[in-house]
């Protein structure tokens, strides 16, 4: 799909994530990534899967260091310093992270940013690992850092509080050259900021060109879904099942004149490779049983329709779902005259 980099894992973590880091790294075109902590170990893993750049993180905030690590600043700004070090001289590229960027003392902040820039990191990557920033403070925080460090800045936000996919479009706003991103948001606790939302938020509503193929950006949310065991929710953003339907009567009118009135009109189904669709309840209208009856071969009259609109109320308020089957159903006994299959053919 043309996805830039690809963050395959934490090799150190087991045998088998070091074999599939290092076979995803063999297998695809794009730059991959392996993740490391500060830890001589965990960089060597990295550096033998065969990754093309290795993401060291250490804990910035004085509740982690002091609480998780076990450390002192010092000791952090130190093991920092010679981790960017060692993963430069192996000649691959270096992308360090901050953790819990957001709830860290700015001016250490800083202090161990340009340290590690010092030290030849070719990447910062500014995380909201607890998932507490706001768009506004995100992108105070990134025109700060972008303003102290000659690395490209980077962005990771999580979703505590619904805010990842804004909080990583406020830091490219303010200068990041790229974001961190999951499909259908999967990630630590409420999950990351959505590959399919940013994608699509960025070539759409920036009108910038991303280089990936978002038709294939359903397929690759059904994949993931399948494969996780993670069920996406149907109203998900951009690939969940109600993304482009239509139940809504007004709703529906209008976009079976033109899809623009009730859809963004710079996002439409067909870029994202879904399709869309009016779906049937207690909302629907004449307009849309009348589009769906014809679809099916019935050449319903005015009244008829008006009738099968009731029906399909009724039966949506009862909270059903109104199928295909059932709208047949209504029609036949409403005695609606129908096509013969050969003329629908036709």
């Amino acid at each position: 799909m043309g996805t830039h980099v690809i963050e395959a894992g934490f090799p150190v973590n087991s045998d088998a994530e070091f074999e599939a880091v290092r076979d995803i790294a063999s297998a695809t075109s794009s730059t991959t990534c392996g993740l490391a902590r500060v830890v001589d170990g965990d960089i060597e893993a990295a550096l033998d899967s065969g990754v093309e750049m290795v993401h060291t993180f250490v804990s910035t905030s004085d509740v982690q260091i002091e609480d998780s690590m076990h450390a002192t600043r010092e000791e952090v700004v130190q093991r920092a310093v010679e981790s960017v070090e060692r993963i430069t001289e192996a000649g691959v590229t270096c992308m360090f992270s901050p953790m819990d960027a957001t709830r860290t003392d700015e001016e250490y902040l800083l202090e161990v940013i340009e340290a590690v820039t010092e030290a030849g990191t070719d990447w910062i990557n500014v995380p909201d690992t607890c998932g507490v920033a706001t768009p506004g403070r995100f992108r105070a925080m990134i025109e700060k850092i972008c303003a102290h460090t000659d690395a490209r800045v980077d962005v990771h936000a999580h979703d505590d509080f619904g805010l990842a996919t804004a909080n990583a479009l406020a830091g490219i706003e303010a200068g990041a050259a790229q974001a961190q991103v999951s499909v259908n948001s999967i990630g630590e606790r409420a999950g990351n900021a959505a590959y399919e939302e940013y994608v699509m938020a960025v070539e759409s509503l920036y009108q910038c060109d991303t280089g990936i193929d978002t038709t294939r950006i359903a397929e690759l949310s059904e994949i993931v879904a399948e494969k996780s065991g993670m069920d996406t929710p149907g109203n998900k953003p951009v690939v969940g099942d109600n993304a482009f339907s239509h139940e809504s009567g007004i709703h529906a009118a209008g976009v079976i004149e033109n899809s623009d009135t009730f859809e963004p009109g710079v996002m439409t189904p067909e870029m994202v490779g879904a399709k869309r669709r009016l779906v049937m309840g207690k909302h629907t209208g004449t307009h849309s049983v009348r589009e769906r009856l014809v679809e099916r071969g019935f050449e319903p009259t005015d009244e008829q329709v008006r009738a099968v609109t009731r029906r399909v109320k009724d039966y949506g308020a009862e909270k059903r779902r109104v199928t295909v089957d059932d709208l047949e159903r209504f029609a036949e006994e409403a005695d609606i005259d129908r096509q013969s299959q050969e003329e629908v053919r036709v």
